[in-house]
């Protein structure tokens, strides 16, 4: 297979394309899957009125003869991803997995972390193996990068947990590089495959990242005054909360550490949008 066609292949197998319809058979449709020939999308997983030369959307996986397939199920993970995924049996080669499609990911046993048993959540990486096969596994450390020159200090991502370590947490972010949150900067339960949205907190002399949960700087300050006053607004004008308030307990109802809170309730206090008494907080 040429370079060329290597690439076409990493773009179509494990990816959702849209294909145009090349003809119609009594037990599916043909798909112009461009260098990949001609694929075929089974009836069951076509819908009623699709016809010739139309276009649809479908995600590409081989079949269990090494043949390019169809479906318009949508699998929990697409090559180049990572997942939390359940086991559905284990076998001597390896285990498989539920990713949302008819046909169960296969996690061969030289990708497993740990014993594995039916009904475990393990976080996945999905790839293509060497012949092309779509497969998972737990080594996700082996599919992201550890540095990274693309990101700015402020920059929201996209995060999935991927481990405990005695600094915190590692997280993925955006699905190609890894990143550490501190533990003593977390202030809610995280658990193995979680995803949330982060903050790009500091980008170290040698690109290792370290981030953030909360929103940084001016923008994280304008964030929780503005959730300090809608409460406020909600309460008749009055708060429990000052900044004498328990980190855990500001961190359940702001969602922010106590830190960023008593910056942001200076700053109303500076205002004179607020009085802040032994009694609590109120709304002037």
């Amino acid at each position: 297979m040429s370079e060329n066609q290597d690439d076409i292949v990493f773009k179509l197998i494990g990816q959702t394309s849209t294909l145009r319809v090349v003809k119609e058979t009594s037990f599916g449709f043909y798909l112009d899957g461009q260098a990949l020939g001609e694929i075929l999308l089974p009836m069951k997983y076509a819908p009623q009125d699709l016809q010739p030369e139309q276009e649809i959307e479908v995600f590409i996986y081989l079949d269990s003869e090494d043949k390019p397939i169809a479906t318009t199920e949508k699998p929990l993970a697409k090559v180049g991803e990572f997942a939390l995924l359940e086991v559905v049996s284990v076998e001597q080669v390896g285990a498989f997995l539920n990713w949302g499609l008819s046909k169960d990911l296969f996690l061969p046993f030289r990708e497993q972390t740990r014993s594995l048993r039916p009904g475990d959540s393990v976080l996945v990486a999905v790839y293509l193996d060497n012949t092309d096969r779509i497969s998972a596994s737990q080594r996700t450390d082996r599919f992201v990068e550890k540095t990274s020159k693309e990101f700015t200090v402020g920059q929201k991502v996209d995060l999935i947990i991927s481990g405990k370590t005695d600094l915190g947490y590692k997280a993925i972010i955006n699905n190609k590089v890894t990143g550490v949150l501190f533990e003593n900067e977390v202030f809610q339960p995280l658990r193995l495959g979680q995803r949330t949205s982060g903050f790009i907190k500091h980008v170290r002399e040698d690109f290792k990242i370290d981030l953030s949960l909360q929103a940084l700087g001016m923008e994280a300050a304008k964030d929780i005054s503005e959730k300090i006053l809608d409460f406020l607004k909600l309460n008749d004008s009055f708060m429990e909360f000052t900044d004498k308030t328990s980190a855990e307990l500001i961190y359940q109802y702001f969602g922010v550490s106590r830190k960023k809170f008593k910056i942001a309730l200076g700053g109303l206090y500076k205002k004179r949008l607020i009085s802040v008494d032994d009694d609590g907080t109120r709304l002037l």
